[in-house]
């Protein structure tokens, strides 16, 4: 995937802002102590100074364990997960695992309730083990994936980490303010199916913004789209508005719509097309010249919704008293 340089212009109604830095600590929550379960094989010896926490604990990947729990014939334990990735076989003492199940440990896990894996990065929710992993896979406090698209990246955090690491390590363009101007360049374009520009940042009313733009294919014609992706949760996007406008030779198309949250993924967005699509066509009439070379200039603003709006009554800066 090609990633072409863009020459950006961009008009600031802000200062410069120092990028926040946040770094989370927390010690693990203190869990009551374990009880003697009568009549089963234990896998660990359960004394006061024995959490139950650290009784449920996998040896091979250190996490809790929930059921399905399993356990050796000598009563060492391993989660389900772990259980394929040793082959079957206990790390501990190297017996072959078959399928027996810990069903103390089970009744035991079932039973207690266990803070969010979140909550070193802020989330106080406290619940049982099947609400444990429900609330999980939607907790607001859960780490973002970095919204870089020029390529695969495995980096995940919270966001003032993430706008460092988009900074500091992938080199994008940061820029204060609500509004932008920016020129996209790209040689011999007819040659070009799929290209990911640089992605643009922008941070203004307290919150960082992400600014796309790329050339695919759509039903088989080539288009170029660009959209904005908020860096944040989905219910705090809907506070915004932005709008994108391009044009040339007397004409321009204007795009208005909400921030897609950066938990949508950059290709979803993508292929949902809900952005400023231009044609190739057309993008190259924009450019004017012999339309031989792709000179796009993409201007927008974002703004903040007011409360209770439905988006009719929009209030854009500096077009508003």
């Amino acid at each position: 995937m090609d990633i072409d340089n863009i020459e950006c212009v961009s008009t600031s109604d802000v200062l410069d802002e120092e990028i926040p830095r946040h770094h989370h600590r927390q010690k693990n929550p203190q869990v009551p102590k374990s009880h003697n379960v009568n009549n089963v094989v234990v896998p660990l010896a359960i004394n006061s100074t024995t959490s139950v926490h650290e009784l449920l604990e996998c040896p091979v990947c250190t996490n809790s364990m929930y059921p399905p729990i399993h356990q050796c014939h000598n009563g060492h334990t391993i989660c389900s997960t772990c259980k394929t990735r040793v082959h079957n076989r206990c790390p501990t003492c190297r017996q072959e695992l078959g399928d027996i199940r810990c069903l103390a440990l089970e009744k035991v896990a079932e039973s207690l309730e266990f803070p969010c894996k979140y909550f070193s990065l802020g989330c106080p929710g406290i619940f049982q083990y099947y609400n444990k992993l429900k609330h999980e896979a939607v907790c607001n406090f859960r780490p973002y994936n970095c919204p870089y698209a020029g390529s695969e990246c495995s980096i995940v955090g919270d966001i003032p980490f993430l706008v460092s690491h988009l900074r500091d390590d992938h080199k994008v363009d940061m820029h204060s303010g609500y509004t932008f101007n920016h020129r996209y360049v790209k040689s011999n374009p007819r040659e070009v199916e799929n290209a990911t520009w640089m992605l643009t940042v922008f941070n203004c009313y307290g919150q960082y913004f992400c600014l796309h733009f790329e050339a695919f294919q759509l039903s088989m014609a080539p288009v170029y789209l660009a959209f904005l992706r908020f860096m944040g949760d989905e219910n705090d996007a809907r506070n915004y508005r932005y709008s994108l406008e391009v044009g040339g030779n007397g004409r321009k198309l204007i795009w208005e719509g909400t921030p897609r949250s950066i938990r949508d993924g950059h290709r979803k967005v993508r292929d949902s097309h809900d952005g400023l699509i231009i044609q190739r066509n057309m993008a190259l009439f924009f450019s004017g010249g012999d339309r031989k070379e792709l000179k796009l200039r993409v201007t927008g603003r974002i703004w903040k919704e007011p409360p209770n709006s439905d988006g009719s009554n929009v209030c854009i800066p500096n077009l508003c008293g």
